[in-house]
């Protein structure tokens, strides 16, 4: 039996509570650009830690800020914040 290395390499992609709090108001073109890039976090694509020492992981989407957290043994991408630029700022320094 032949097992693709490109399927175990996947991550699967959770969501923690409260993480749509802004991603919901925004108009559907905005959420479908958004649900794009958290659906490519599904490939073992390199995050950029939102600051060095953290566990977190950002991603810019345009204007947009996804952050998350990673779990290499698990293979899960847990999303923790969606917003915009301003949002990301005031989530960051709370």
């Amino acid at each position: 039996m032949t097992f693709s290395l490109e399927l175990l390499d996947e991550y699967k992609i959770s969501y923690q509570l409260g993480w749509n709090r802004h991603f919901r108001k925004f108009d559907s073109s905005t959420q479908k650009i958004i649900y794009k890039k958290i659906h490519q976090l599904e490939s073992p694509i390199v995050g950029r830690h939102l600051c060095h020492g953290l566990e977190h992981f950002v991603e810019d989407v345009g204007g947009y800020r996804i952050v998350y957290l990673s779990d290499e043994i698990a293979r899960v991408r847990t999303i923790i914040f969606v917003g915009d630029h301003k949002q990301y700022e005031k989530w960051y320094k709370s």
